[in-house]
């Protein structure tokens, strides 16, 4: 069930240099990672958007907010997330995490006073749109790592199963999820 007042913010704007070719389009279990992220996103929130790069054309079955950057950094996607979400309080999702489930990302949302985040680091998680000042200044300024961000914010960290937070970057850590993600539905 979606959490009432809580925006989804799909992050679909990175370079993939490691990956080859966009993750967003790599296909997981039948989906793409894009696919399957915005389907978490719609179980776990009122709303959800996409930030992307239009301009990269990739052929996606929902329409991207242009994250009006010539920078490929979460930063960009997440302050361009922030400035169109209709909520005070947003997940941000990276498509490479195909593991997570709706209630991980809930619960990131409930936790989020300013942000609120795993404890591994700045995404997924969860922001407060009165954060947004400092991301713009750090986004202006070129100082782009959301982890460096995160020290001059209130951080709750939220314990997630650590499974659901894996990521790929690379096609072979693509494979070795469809078999942790099958053992992780069943247990």
């Amino acid at each position: 069930m979606a959490t009432a007042g809580l925006t989804g913010i799909l992050l679909v704007g990175g370079a993939s240099r490691r990956f080859g070719s966009p993750k967003a389009l790599a296909e997981f279990d039948g989906e793409l990672l894009a696919e399957r992220a915005w389907r978490t996103l719609g179980e776990a929130c009122e709303h959800r958007l996409a930030v992307g790069k239009v301009a990269d054309e990739l052929p996606l079955p929902f329409e991207l907010v242009d994250d009006a950057s010539d920078v490929r950094a979460p930063l960009a996607g997440l302050v361009a997330g922030l400035r169109a979400a209709p909520s005070d309080v947003c997940v941000a999702l990276p498509v490479d995490v195909p593991l997570i489930r709706a209630e991980e990302l809930r619960q990131l949302g409930l936790g989020c006073r300013a942000v609120a985040v795993p404890p591994n680091g700045p995404l997924p998680g969860a922001y407060h749109r009165s954060v947004l000042p400092l991301l713009e200044h750090r986004l202006a300024t070129g100082e782009l790592s959301l982890r460096d961000a995160l020290v001059e914010l209130e951080v709750s960290v939220v314990e997630l199963d650590a499974e659901g937070l894996a990521n790929v970057n690379l096609r072979e850590e693509l494979e070795e999820l469809r078999v942790r993600g099958r053992r992780r539905q069943r247990g």
